[in-house]
């Protein structure tokens, strides 16, 4: 039965696309089977992954409006041993269409529970907002959220608005939602300003966070343009061995055996 964990954060730009991909690419490298769902309407992670956006025929939005099961639109990469449910920009248009139906936060939850004898892990990349998108997102996450947070300043306050949402969620929808992790990304060690915001979350929020973290790279700046995830573009960077780590930790705590080879 797969583990489903939501990548959220209402601030744009802290690293959900880049963490999903190489999260999930690293995680398929070590034996796993694992499926990302896009439910951007920017759709990142399916341009990151090298699928021209414009080309998808069905994906999620069709699998939140009823117009084709989710397993009829998922993409295998077998180079990469990963699946993606892709977006397009015609996903924008669910939060309107969706807007008057009942139930309608739990329209991702239905649509991928056929898929979860499939995989070993889902990996939910959500939009920059905290609309009904993302509530879906929230709501589908039935092993918790992934926060990714940018070693920034402004990133706190972002988080402690986030964490606002999550309770309220948890109140009126998702008794169950639970964090499963903070992120640390972006961080720069030359900066004495990230080290504090390392510092003041980890008070904060304690075994919450991640030993993991994600430093600045350019190698993984680089990568989206190329299609790939880090594993696949430039393994031996820093970026690569922070989501390599990162994988690790998160098969570590949920108990899976991690390959020797890897």
């Amino acid at each position: 039965m797969a583990r489903i964990y939501t990548l959220v954060n209402q601030k744009g730009g802290v690293g959900k696309t880049t963490t999903t991909i190489n999260l999930g690419a690293y995680l398929a490298d070590m034996g796993q089977r694992v499926l990302l769902v896009d439910l951007d309407p920017q759709a990142n992670a399916t341009s990151c992954l090298g699928i021209n956006k414009a080309t998808v025929k069905s994906g999620t939005y069709d699998a939140l409006t009823g117009g084709v099961p989710a397993a009829d639109s998922i993409l295998r990469n077998p180079q990469l041993k990963l699946s993606l449910l892709p977006s397009a920009p015609a996903l924008a248009g669910a939060e309107v269409e969706l807007v008057n139906e009942l139930a309608r936060e739990n329209r991702l939850k239905q649509a991928l529970a056929p898929l979860k004898d499939r995989y070993d892990y889902i990996l939910i990349d959500c939009p920059p907002s905290l609309g009904l998108l993302t509530l879906n997102g929230m709501v589908a996450a039935q092993d918790g959220l992934l926060i990714p947070v940018q070693c920034e300043y402004l990133a706190l306050e972002g988080l402690g608005m986030l964490m606002d949402t999550v309770a309220r969620v948890r109140k009126a929808l998702f008794p169950k939602l639970k964090v499963r992790g903070i992120l640390l990304t972006m961080y720069d060690n030359r900066t004495n300003l990230a080290q504090e915001v390392v510092d003041e979350v980890r008070s904060h929020f304690g075994d919450q966070v991640f030993q993991s973290i994600i430093p600045r790279s350019v190698r993984l700046a680089e990568a989206p343009s190329h299609g790939l995830p880090i594993l696949a573009y430039f393994p031996n960077s820093p970026g690569a061995d922070a989501h390599r780590a990162l994988a690790e930790e998160v098969l570590q705590q949920d108990g899976v055996k991690i390959p020797v080879e890897a």
